[in-house]
């Protein structure tokens, strides 16, 4: 399958074409063109031209992977999912998470209809949370919320 190499302009359009179906980071696009790249000194260029005129870019990769993962996970799996991803620990530190109380109490309510009824119910949902990414501060705040009603 590997065959020859890409020139510089075939490799650029390649690029593109990934970056047009959606964000990358640098390191995942540089991961998926190095197999086609002529050298690792061209790869490096093209990606470098890439950031110059802002068409590939860390913080916005950042944003929107937050942004979808926030639908379904905590802050603690976004930040080990955006780390995984290549994303500078710095970066990962600078994602706005907002709304995290929110979000895990609409995740609680799809799954869960009801209040937790019995002591067992209830630590199966802090399990559930807590597999999500949400941290115990959160959890005990909503479900003392929730046992209050």
């Amino acid at each position: 399958m590997k065959g020859e190499p890409d020139s510089a302009v075939e490799l650029r359009a390649r690029a593109l074409r990934l970056l047009a179906r959606r964000e990358h980071s640098r390191a995942e696009l540089g991961r998926k063109l190095a197999a086609r790249a002529e050298s690792p000194e061209a790869l490096q260029a093209l990606l470098d031209a890439l950031e110059r005129k802002n068409q590939l870019s860390n913080e916005r990769f950042a944003a929107e992977r937050a942004r979808v993962l926030s639908r379904k996970f905590g802050a603690a799996r976004i930040r080990q999912d955006l780390k995984a991803k290549g994303i500078d620990p710095e970066l990962v530190g600078r994602v706005s998470i907002e709304g995290e109380l929110e979000r895990a109490s609409r995740i609680l309510e799809r799954k869960y209809r009801e209040p937790a009824a019995t002591r067992e119910e209830r630590a199966k949902r802090m399990r559930f949370l807590q597999s999500r990414g949400f941290s115990s501060e959160i959890i005990f705040k909503l479900l003392s919320a929730r046992d209050a009603d």
